[in-house]
């Protein structure tokens, strides 16, 4: 075959698929209509057990919300998580559990409570997606502690990639409990 046929044939593989091209990274969608990280954990959706592995493992535990059909969910997943060095920093250091704002499977909180994720979403405050909490490092932490106040930050919303790694380098370094808000973080960490 002559090198110019090679060359258009590999240049239309190119545009029939753009995501061959982009690399082997793909965000998957789950049979609920959310995308969904294979390194997300498998969870048997007992809070206590989650936080307590992850502290095992020197990660931090955070549970993210979404909901089918959501835009930014998937931007989350599509934009922010396809960043291999973003993704990486957060794997290594997160245990990240997804719970569906809508959604009827029963997990238990860290006060003992067994509701669906759809009531755990109220008790929490949950308003919109995605939404990710963080927690503390260890269960101990949570004891005497009620819905959002078990939490020690909060991302409302979509944030794009600068602003979505920098909440959890934020939670990481414990800025939250320095009195450290995270607005004067980003703006230390946008001066740097």
């Amino acid at each position: 075959m002559k090198a110019w046929v090679l060359a258009l044939w590999a240049a239309l593989l190119l545009l029939v698929s753009p995501a061959w091209a982009e690399g082997a990274y793909q965000a998957k969608m789950n049979d609920d209509g959310l995308y969904h990280q294979d390194w997300f954990i498998n969870s048997f959706l007992d809070l206590k057990e989650d936080m307590a592995e992850a502290t095992k493992a020197g990660k931090r535990f955070a549970i993210i919300w979404e909901q089918k059909g959501c835009p930014y969910c998937r931007d989350v997943h599509t934009v922010n998580f396809a960043d291999d060095k973003l993704r990486e920093w957060i794997k290594q250091r997160y245990s990240i559990l997804q719970l569906n704002l809508w959604g009827d499977r029963e997990v238990t909180d860290f006060d003992g409570q067994v509701l669906s994720e759809k009531e755990m979403a109220r008790k929490y405050r949950i308003n919109f997606t995605p939404t990710i909490q963080f927690f503390p490092e260890t269960v101990a932490e949570t004891q005497g502690k009620k819905g959002d106040a078990v939490e020690v930050a909060r991302m409302p919303g979509y944030f794009r990639s600068f602003h979505f790694l920098a909440m959890f380098e934020y939670v990481w370094d414990k800025r939250y409990a320095k009195g450290q808000d995270f607005q004067r973080y980003i703006l230390e960490k946008s001066a740097q």
